[in-house]
């Protein structure tokens, strides 16, 4: 391949996906070019360019809104206006294959390169598809998934590929080590439980960590590190007694989460498809508190899926306060069996070699344009 086109965005779980891709291909062709079609105000505009050799183009697009509404008729003017303005993009540029990633903006650049005569290829994080993977799934040449219950969901696609989430190939190639020493933990027996909601945090598990506070005294051998998100991290500091609980680090965000998931013996997060990705990469037992503000409501079935796989268990937000959080993870701390069952069944659901397997797809059917 001489050179790929990617889009994705709105979300990380989408753009990251995408630069685990174009990482790849770039380790196996090093002289590929790349190119992103992203929006300008989308966070893939703060992301992709800091990569620093990917070519960023952008459109103007919008969801569609699932209730009726005059406003989805602006939505498919500016659908319409993208697909024109990725045709020139994919012009100019003259990939080999184009690559989805999710988010609305990945619709107008995989269609256009399907009009256009162009590989596709569309890869699916959660368990429950976005609506542009449905609409796009009919068209492209391979649909990629994460999750093989996405399957049934696909009875219109071409060709189905499991191939797993490609943020995994960069997680678990992580160091514990490294991981350790950026929290200042020296003993490299010390179990760590990772408490975070993504990178703002999350309102409902920042309530339900300060009810448990108090309890952390009771397991003194545990280091808890509690990820408020910035958005809240004040506040949330402010409610701490200093030195109230000695085995508790209160951290506003982690820059190298992968090292730091590698050092940790258990987590309680939201249920996005690059949290499930880094979760079975490594192995790693979890209390999963899906979000219930996503669309489609696609963490809970992110979730419950992996909590069906003894992977992990699920606590809706409506269950989850100090007092549930607590017992749930005093169950898996204490009991090392429950602990090793939950985490060999992580592992048995991890696709490490994600991104390799995407490359080798990306490779046949990028061949298909060229024979």
């Amino acid at each position: 391949m001489k050179r790929i086109m990617l889009s994705g965005g709105g979300t990380g779980g989408h753009i990251y996906p995408a630069l685990a891709i174009a990482r790849a291909v770039k380790k196996r062709y090093p002289d590929v070019e790349i190119a992103y079609i992203g929006t300008e105000k989308g966070l893939e505009s703060k992301i992709v360019p800091k990569e620093g050799n990917i070519q960023f183009y952008t459109v103007e697009i919008q969801g569609f809104r699932r209730s009726l509404s005059w406003e989805n008729v602006n939505t498919i003017r500016k659908f319409l206006r993208a697909v024109r303005k990725s045709k020139q993009y994919i012009d100019e540029f003259k990939p080999d294959v184009v690559v989805g990633t999710g988010g609305y903006v990945s619709g107008p650049a995989v269609y256009a390169a399907h009009q256009m005569g162009i590989p596709t290829l569309i890869h699916e994080q959660n368990v429950v598809l976005g609506l542009t993977t449905k609409f796009l799934s009919r068209f492209v040449d391979v649909v990629a998934i994460s999750l093989e219950e996405s399957q049934k969901y696909l009875s219109r696609a071409h060709r189905i590929l499991f191939t797993g989430n490609p943020r995994a190939t960069e997680v678990v190639q992580a160091n514990a080590a490294a991981g350790r020493k950026s929290l200042g933990i020296t003993d490299p027996h010390r179990p760590i439980i990772l408490i975070f909601g993504g990178s703002r945090g999350a309102k409902a598990i920042n309530e339900a960590v300060l009810q448990m506070i108090p309890r952390m005294k009771e397991l003194p051998q545990v280091q808890f590190v509690y990820v408020t998100g910035e958005v809240h991290y004040e506040e949330i500091r402010a409610k701490i007694p200093h030195d109230d609980c000695p085995n508790l680090d209160v951290l506003s965000f982690i820059y190298n989460m992968p090292d730091v998931l590698a050092a940790t013996y258990l987590v309680v997060g939201r249920a996005g498809a690059s949290t499930l990705a880094e979760l079975t990469s490594l192995g790693l037992p979890s209390i999963l508190i899906p979000s219930p503000y996503v669309t489609n409501n696609h963490q809970e079935a992110n979730a419950r899926w992996l909590e069906e796989q003894g992977a992990s268990k699920m606590l809706l937000e409506s269950e989850c306060n100090g007092e549930s959080l607590w017992e749930e993870l005093k169950k898996i701390i204490e009991n090392t069996e429950v602990h090793h069952a939950m985490s060999e069944a992580a592992r048995r659901l991890g696709r490490p070699q994600a991104a390799e397997v995407l490359v080798d797809e990306l490779e046949k059917i990028a061949l298909t344009r060229v024979s």
